[in-house]
């Protein structure tokens, strides 16, 4: 990769790596999720979340169209340490903890991705790439509130999981 010495040159890189994150969770990621969990809330906001998802890539790739260029994405080494860190944790817990471990991925991947578009947004703004903000604040807000509604269930899931476990 050559040396990144604009801010629209960052931008354009920041935004292929979101771009990678949302293609992976799209793709691979959530569907896996979904597989996996066994609690029916849980499992109908991960299914509600992918549709998300791919209106989110739609929308990366839209702001590359807006700057002129090609939708690039570029592998994100801190998603694929979340991914890694999730595999670990499956390996290694009981499967009857499998949502608290889904849910925690849950909770970490949207943290991620909500500090990515707060980033990508500043940058669209300080360029003056107001349509790109406006399609950056849709994703924003919706990994809000994908953010939310996994916090909800995971303390639920949690509080049922410890009377059980009593």
């Amino acid at each position: 990769m050559s040396e990144i010495t604009s801010p629209r040159e960052l931008f354009i890189h920041e935004l292929g790596d979101i771009l990678y994150v949302e293609r992976q969770l799209a793709d691979a990621t959530l569907p896996k999720l979904i597989s996996e969990v066994r609690d029916e809330e849980f499992r109908a906001a991960l299914e509600s979340h992918l549709d998300e998802t791919r209106g989110h890539v739609s929308n990366v790739e839209r702001v590359f169209a807006l700057l002129g260029e090609e939708p690039s994405a570029e592998r994100c080494l801190g998603f694929e340490g979340l991914r890694a860190e999730h595999d670990k944790m499956i390996e290694e817990t009981s499967s009857d903890l499998v949502d608290s471990v889904d849910l925690g991925a849950a909770a970490r991947t949207e943290n991620y991705e909500i500090a990515a578009y707060e980033g990508l947004r500043r940058m669209a703004k300080a360029l003056g790439e107001d349509e790109a903000v406006n399609l950056l604040d849709k994703n924003l807000k919706q990994e809000k509130e994908a953010l939310r509604l996994v916090e909800r269930i995971a303390t639920r899931v949690s509080n049922e999981s410890a009377k059980a476990m009593a």
